[in-house]
């Protein structure tokens, strides 16, 4: 609980990944991917429930392992790769609340996927949402200039074009606002964001920045993790 509001936090880890067969619980530095987040709630007193959204019995024994709670399994309508994190979390928040007989004020969503996150990060951004009255809070990095939409290109039928009209015309960085994108370490919403509004980019959301992180989609994420984090010890 933080300043009287009581906080779950919720894992999804579905069980179907293309791009890595069952990624949510390929280790990095030894230990699973979803067990790294049960062990970083551990520090994190202030978080009252943490449970894992899964379809999987073998991430459930792994996540139930690291401190996450897997009393229920997520339905088959929730488990494809379409499935927006909305009807995800609701359906964690909905289940958590009829077995626990607790109402929970705040929601943080902790993808096992950004395993470079620290404790800080979750802490920073759900104490956030509090002190500012904010509806939903996201970590993100600043995007590299490199990749600013208005330096884009397209390419149809082998014709090359620039994205933005404008393209053509930026010649330095300096001529480009500052652009943002989420990367994953944590996310926190009200209940009302979720139940109320039915989004996860409410009305007052706001951005905390954090260092760039990686979010693991393929087996070279996974490698450059590695690398990344062993180049901080």
């Amino acid at each position: 609980m933080y300043a009287d509001y009581k906080i779950l936090a919720v894992v999804p880890a579905r069980g179907g990944s293309k791009g890595v067969p069952l990624k949510n619980i390929q280790p990095i530095q030894g230990v699973p991917l979803v067990a790294r987040v049960g062990h970083l709630i551990s520090e994190l007193p202030e978080i009252d429930r943490a449970v894992v959204s899964t379809d999987h019995d073998e991430i459930a024994r792994i996540a139930e392992a690291s401190g996450l709670a897997a009393d229920w399994r997520r339905p088959p309508a929730l488990s494809g790769d379409r499935i927006g994190d909305l009807d995800v979390l609701t359906h964690a928040l909905n289940e958590t609340e009829q077995r626990d007989g607790q109402r929970y004020d705040i929601v943080l969503m902790l993808q096992p996927t950004s395993p470079m996150r620290t404790a800080a990060h979750v802490r920073d951004t759900y104490r956030k949402l509090v002190n500012e009255a904010r509806d939903a809070v996201w970590t993100v990095s600043e995007t590299d200039s490199k990749y600013h939409p208005r330096k884009q290109l397209t390419l149809t039928n082998d014709q090359l074009g620039y994205y933005s009209q404008d393209g053509g015309q930026i010649i330095a960085r300096q001529q480009l606002d500052a652009l943002y994108h989420r990367n994953g370490a944590a996310y926190a919403f009200t209940r009302d964001c979720l139940l109320g509004q039915r989004d996860i980019m409410g009305a007052n959301t706001a951005g905390l920045i954090t260092e760039n992180m990686v979010s693991i989609d393929t087996p070279f994420d996974f490698r450059l993790v590695e690398f990344l984090l062993a180049d901080k010890q």
